[in-house]
């Protein structure tokens, strides 16, 4: 499902990270990093909130806005109940929805504030996503203490939170149209091989965008996949170009932009979790887009929709991903 946006704009970004997307190339983009991974408190997922905090606040600081002023704040994380979300927007704005949408909940909520902006319901809201390496991992696989060896194919959970404020108050960046992704199920059961996971959920929405928008890829000066990491991305690529005859010379990653892979060995293929995306496009993205060094980006988050118990149970990974696209105005 695609549908077009005529009054939804970006007004600003806040991006605060964690150590290792510190070291990471993209530092400088950043509004705010932190040396170690407990922020000052005393537990990582206290520390998560804190990040959520964080953004949140400097969003604030550097829109302009008042917290009174916001209509309508959008949450996720990874947490059980997406408790980072519930915790660090609390006081903030005049409505909250929490979403889950794993690592795609960065897009799912500017399509969702997007749409209520769009409808003329609410003027502004923020959409907020965070994750931490050590809370999602004692989550999803294993706590880390454990030391448990991780393959190549693995990605590394991002530390950190991006925040953005849409409105309909005109601006550089415009939302242009969005495609809503659907459940894709591949029969993929590695929760170390997100990337394989992921992959079909990608290539699913975008040839449904693209014959959706009758657009040819090349319409978008980058298209930009949420957390697939190295070997999903060329998963991407090779699929796309032998079945659709469409070469992506204008595509890349998150989790491949993240970090520095040939330095940054531990993170093994890439950068994951909701925070990647966000990071990324937050700050990068979004100054080169401000610079108008590109003008046309689809961003596509993806996701992994899976609980740990269901996979003990022998059950597959599903994935979803969710695209947006970005204009220069």
């Amino acid at each position: 499902m695609t549908f077009n946006f005529d009054n939804v704009y970006i007004e600003e970004c806040a991006t605060v990270c964690g150590p290792y997307e510190k070291k990471g190339p993209l530092k400088k983009y950043f509004d705010k990093t932190y040396d170690d991974l407990y922020f000052g408190e005393d537990s990582f997922e206290k520390a998560e909130i804190k990040l959520v905090k964080d953004s949140l606040v400097m969003l604030l600081k550097k829109s302009g806005y008042k917290k009174e002023e916001i209509d309508l704040v959008i949450g996720g994380d990874l947490l059980n109940q997406i408790t980072a979300s519930c915790y660090g927007c609390n006081g903030i704005g005049n409505g909250f929805i929490g979403i889950y949408g794993a690592c795609s909940s960065s897009v799912l909520g500017l399509i969702i504030a997007s749409t209520m902006i769009n409808s003329g319901y609410i003027n502004n809201s923020i959409c907020v996503v965070s994750s931490h390496n050590m809370s999602s991992e004692k989550q999803f696989r294993y706590p880390t203490e454990y030391g448990a060896p991780r393959p190549n194919s693995s990605t590394f959970t991002s530390t950190g939170s991006g925040s953005c404020l849409l409105s309909n108050n005109k601006s550089n960046i415009k939302v242009e149209c969005a495609t809503l992704g659907g459940i894709v199920d591949y029969e993929q059961n590695d929760p170390n091989d997100m990337g394989r996971v992921m992959a079909p959920s990608v290539i699913d929405t975008l040839k449904r965008h693209l014959d959706d928008t009758k657009r040819d890829i090349h319409y978008y000066d980058l298209v930009l996949t949420g957390d697939l990491g190295k070997y999903g991305v060329e998963i991407v690529k090779d699929y796309m170009n032998t079945n659709y005859g469409i070469v992506m010379d204008n595509y890349n990653d998150c989790g491949v932009l993240l970090y520095d892979l040939e330095k940054q060995k531990d993170v093994h293929a890439g950068a994951s979790g909701p925070a990647c995306s966000a990071l990324v496009a937050y700050s990068y993205i979004y100054q080169l887009m401000i610079n108008k060094k590109i003008k046309r980006v689809l961003l596509m988050a993806t996701g992994a929709l899976f609980s740990p118990t269901l996979l003990f149970q022998k059950e597959n990974i599903n994935s979803i991903c969710h695209a947006i696209s970005l204009e220069v105005v």
